[in-house]
């Protein structure tokens, strides 16, 4: 199984900041009716497992958990329903964990050395971040040439102006962004507006 587990196939990740739990399920039917069958809730407000919980729920929807930063966080989050995890750094211990109980795991780059060691953990591609303060495209490019193989996820103003881009490289499997689904519409319960902003990320996506 790849190391991307759950997250393996799917171009496009909501990163989800979410304060009320109640409205989970409606922003992962309206990701649903966009086309988007996964997301990336992170843990920055106090009821994000709780959010992760109740998305778990929604039949063919793939809940992950970001933001992580330690084991315990990384378990809490598995037992409410993650499916994957994504962190903002490399941390050798959460990856290992993850491998270990078969859950997706993304950590964050932003060098040739942090990369070349996920390669070592057996990783098969990582998150790169922040996308827009590092190069861009760019610097990813650069990046793949030298180490063929490992995948570079962009995370970090990307947004709708980009996404196609990104996703037209060879080396890009996949992109996250809040631009799918930002905190303001998901907290106004706008889930008409995110499901456009979804089936227009899905069709930029198609594009590549």
């Amino acid at each position: 199984m790849s190391s991307l587990g759950a997250l393996a196939g799917h171009p496009l990740v909501p990163v989800i900041v979410i304060d009320d739990p109640a409205r989970a399920v409606g922003l992962a039917e309206a990701l649903v009716a966009g086309g988007i069958r996964c997301a990336e809730v992170t843990l920055r407000t106090p009821r994000a497992l709780d959010a992760i919980r109740a998305m778990s729920a929604v039949p063919g929807f793939t809940v992950g958990v970001g933001t992580v930063l330690t084991d315990e966080q990384l378990d809490e989050a598995i037992d409410a329903g993650a499916r994957f995890a994504v962190s903002p750094g490399l941390n050798e211990r959460l990856v290992q964990n993850c491998l270990s109980r078969g859950v997706g795991v993304l950590p964050g780059v932003a060098t040739p050395t942090e990369a070349m060691a996920a390669m070592r953990l057996g990783l098969a591609a990582v998150k790169f971040f922040p996308a827009d303060r590092l190069g861009g495209l760019g610097t990813i490019r650069a990046m793949a040439a030298a180490l063929p193989g490992l995948g570079f996820i962009p995370s970090g103003g990307v947004s709708e102006a980009t996404v196609a881009e990104y996703l037209a490289d060879p080396a890009v499997p996949a992109v996250s962004g809040a631009w799918m689904a930002p905190a303001a519409l998901i907290s106004e319960g706008d889930f008409t507006e995110i499901t456009r902003r979804a089936a227009v990320a899905v069709a930029l996506a198609g594009a590549r």
